[in-house]
């Protein structure tokens, strides 16, 4: 067990130098932590379970997002907690112990990147890097208050990354502030340093909006009063999301839930795009792990047990529908937001669960979170969650989408932005 100091944030500790001791490389100075499922030459990648750790030979090689960091004048100081397989997105885990939340200490940290985040809110890397296939890097980086990057799918190489599903696995990042977080994005994205650009629109999701608890005071308000500060108020433009979903992503009617459309706290259309997603997941997931589970039946902690199991179980059904759901919800998105525009929601409809909340109660709150995250997961567009403080002594986010491959313009986008949006907090 890590001990008290670390927040238990870490599976083991170490110094992983870079190559070059020069002092003007874009990270030069900067410490970082590497999620579990990240390949590092020699070591055993543990992917969050000690029974895969025992069945799987050290890495030969380091994942090239690894290398990239280390080459951009990074320092690791060690591997970091996560959820078993991937498969989860509240950060506990049975064998290597739940990183405490330094934002909210009875509160769950989120995964299944749950180490890399506490490692950067309680201020031991000044970065760190996550997965996101559903929800890692977004979800740990609101319940503990601090940036968190889920790029573009395929922008950022998975090679040396254990897979949860590769439809929608992705190499993301945590940061304290968004200069790291830019400068981070520019080296793993390999992209020029650029100018700001000023979004054309930016879009509020209406109806996610209504549906977070948090008052639309504290979060929606403050992102509008902050852009027409910055831009003007012509950016800011209304529409609801799910509506956009349902007349424009014609696949997804047969994951529409024809039983019970009027249970509040669900848009129907978006549990549909979540469910598409859970189940292309799992077929995945059971073709990367399947005969591995069934084989050495490993020791899997409550929740995530049932669920790995009823993926190894599963058949392939719709998986061919799941396809065009995706390529539809693109074209759709793509649409709507123009080169330059940008959609604004809630990272997450609700606080972030207690610890050892019960696993039932888990599974309708986790319904209404896939519902919000999974419209990037789907698209493959980009979305960086953005911290505005503390609200009834809970983290606050704020979450921006862009389309795919204008990763480079949402990270100046959330520099840019971020000192007003400070201020409108303040403020209150």
């Amino acid at each position: 067990m890590a001990i008290d100091s670390d927040h238990g944030a870490f599976v083991e500790k170490f110094l992983l130098r870079p190559p070059s001791s020069s002092h003007d490389l874009p990270l030069s100075g900067l410490t970082f932590a590497v999620k579990d499922i990240f390949d590092v030459a020699g070591r055993v990648t543990g992917f969050g379970n000690p029974d895969w750790a025992r069945t799987h030979p050290a890495a030969e090689s380091t994942a090239p997002a690894v290398s990239a960091i280390l080459s951009g004048g990074a320092t690791s100081i060690g591997i970091t907690v996560m959820d078993e397989m991937a498969y989860c997105m509240n950060g506990e885990n049975k064998h290597y112990g739940t990183p405490r939340n330094p934002c909210a200490p009875d509160r769950v940290p989120g995964g299944s990147s749950s180490g890399s985040a506490v490692a950067v809110a309680a201020g031991l890397a000044d970065f760190s890097l996550g997965t996101d296939t559903g929800a890692s890097v977004r979800v740990p980086a609101s319940y503990c208050g601090i940036f968190g990057f889920r790029p573009s799918h395929g922008v950022i190489s998975t090679s040396g990354v254990t897979p949860l599903a590769q439809s929608f696995d992705t190499v993301g990042w945590f940061a304290r502030n968004p200069a790291i977080l830019n400068r981070v994005g520019r080296v793993l994205l390999q992209l020029p340093d650029t100018g700001p650009v000023i979004p054309t629109q930016l879009i509020i999701a209406e109806d996610c909006f209504q549906l977070s608890t948090v008052p639309s005071s504290r979060v929606k308000q403050v992102l509008v009063d902050s852009v027409e500060k910055l831009f003007g108020g012509h950016v800011i433009k209304h529409a609801n999301i799910g509506d956009v979903v349902k007349d424009k992503v014609p696949s997804l009617n047969s994951f529409l839930d024809k039983g019970n459309p009027s249970e509040e706290y669900i848009i129907p259309s978006l549990a549909a795009l979540s469910t598409a997603n859970r189940l292309l997941v799992r077929h995945e997931f059971k073709s990367n792990h399947g005969e591995w589970v069934s084989t050495v039946r490993p020791d899997l902690g409550p929740g995530i047990a049932e669920r790995v199991w009823a993926a190894v179980r599963s058949t392939d059904e719709n998986v061919d529908v799941c396809h065009y759901v995706m390529t539809e919800l693109r074209a759709a998105l793509t649409d709507l937001l123009g080169d330059f525009g940008v959609l604004a929601m809630p990272t997450v409809p609700r606080d972030p669960p207690k610890l050892r909340t019960d696993p039932t109660t888990l599974d309708a709150f986790h319904a209404r979170a896939f519902s919000f995250l999974s419209i990037a997961v789907v698209s493959g567009f980009c979305q960086v969650s953005i911290p505005l403080g503390m609200h009834d002594n809970l983290p606050v986010s704020v979450s921006l989408l862009a389309k795919h491959g204008s990763d480079g313009f949402l990270l100046n986008l959330v520099e840019t932005l971020y000192d007003t949006l400070k201020e409108h907090v303040g403020k209150l």
